[in-house]
């Protein structure tokens, strides 16, 4: 079978809807990604395992792999896409556009668009003198748990030497990010009528002291941890969301506030929990069982790589970029654990990312792929 051409894959991949959502009336399947990126990879040589997700029906992992052993290089990205608000889309979201020097799309840099080049990298280089073996994960979920990050386990034979993940980061190399923490607080008071409030027990009065504990253990993490290394060097603390009661007569008798976290590396999701529990503890114990706190989603680790990896040094030379550490997170930490040397380095800019109108600037595809093919061939060849 004939291999398409960059731009082809490019439009196949965007055309190929992929949303994930934890509101199940938008979210997708990602199984036409895969296939797609099946069918090219095993015209390449790969050997390919489709794998459906034990935590999520109907979403799938690809493992390719061309080459024998361990070691070797392996480049995984993710194949969903967040949703998109139709009504600031100028463009159909699922039709690759070339305007103005930009290539438009949903997932066009977040980050369909890498394996796009990836294919495109391998198919110019000559397998007969591939040296070690070469490896392409695709994965599903990423923008809402990470579930297929997290069954990277189910694969036991898979010790990769090195893994590049392809999110946007203009071809810079990330060697560290914080993690993610999305948590809720949600106080049961005792409604009434407001015209005598020692009758009931206002939710919203009793999340006012949540709030401001809250507020202390915001500046604890910002005056407690810091590396250098981070624009903002601290974990932050970020009250996002608080809805409750219904009516300004009655007594509140429920309140909930949802806030988000970043852990720094070397700070666990385990401390992180436990020092939102302490600052609610004294709090239950004053309205005894008024206050539930539970985590919204699986809670996502800080990436601790280092700065002198030889992947890293090799990135460094390629991309003529120092490493750098940044705030959002990645699929890294989870596939870190397969014990391999690993950064997060990919085509297109991260201020993209999650955008209406999402674009690749086109300027940027000639020495992105540059990089990406020397990163293959110096791993593998």
């Amino acid at each position: 079978m004939s291999n398409p051409d960059f731009l082809t894959r490019y439009q196949q991949l965007i055309a190929a809807p992929s949303i994930s959502s934890l509101d199940p009336a938008l979210s997708q399947s990602n199984r036409g990604v895969i296939e797609l990126l099946a069918t090219w990879c095993e015209s390449l040589g790969f050997h390919c395992e489709v794998i459906e997700l034990q935590s999520a029906l109907g979403k799938y992992n690809l493992l390719a792999k061309r080459g024998s052993g361990a070691g070797g290089l392996m480049l995984a990205g993710h194949t969903d896409t967040v949703p998109f608000d139709e009504g600031r889309w100028q463009r159909d979201p699922f039709t690759l556009s070339a305007v103005d020097n930009k290539l438009y799309g949903l997932g066009s840099i977040d980050m369909k668009g890498f394996f796009a080049f990836v294919l495109n990298a391998i198919a110019e280089l000559d397998s007969s003198k591939q040296q070690r073996p070469l490896l392409l994960l695709a994965t599903a979920d990423e923008e809402t748990t990470m579930a297929g990050a997290q069954e990277v386990a189910r694969y036991p034979d898979l010790k990769p030497e090195r893994c590049i993940i392809g999110e946007p980061t203009d071809m810079v190399p990330v060697f560290t990010h914080k993690g993610h923490m999305t948590s809720a607080i949600r106080i049961i008071g005792k409604s009434g009528h407001s015209s005598d409030p020692e009758r009931g027990i206002n939710a919203i009065e009793v999340m006012h002291l949540v709030i401001q504990n809250l507020l202390k253990l915001k500046e604890e993490l910002k005056n407690k941890y810091s590396v250098a290394d981070f624009a903002i060097p601290y974990p932050t603390l970020n009250l996002g969301h608080i809805h409750g009661g219904d009516n300004a007569n009655r007594i509140c008798g429920c309140c909930e506030l949802q806030l988000d976290m970043r852990p720094l590396p070397g700070l666990s999701i385990a401390e992180l929990q436990a020092m939102l529990l302490d600052a609610t503890k004294e709090i239950n114990t004053r309205y005894p069982g008024s206050v539930e706190v539970w985590d919204m989603h699986e809670p996502i680790p800080a990436f601790a790589g280092t700065k002198d990896s030889a992947l890293v040094k090799l990135a460094e030379k390629l991309s003529q970029q120092q490493a750098v550490a940044v705030n959002y997170c990645t699929e890294a930490p989870f596939i870190q654990q397969l014990g391999c040397e690993t950064i997060v380095m990919g085509p297109g800019s991260i201020e993209q990312a999650h955008q209406p109108n999402e674009f690749l600037a086109m300027e940027r595809i000639a020495p992105s792929q540059q990089i990406i093919k020397e990163l293959i061939y110096q791993s593998c060849w």
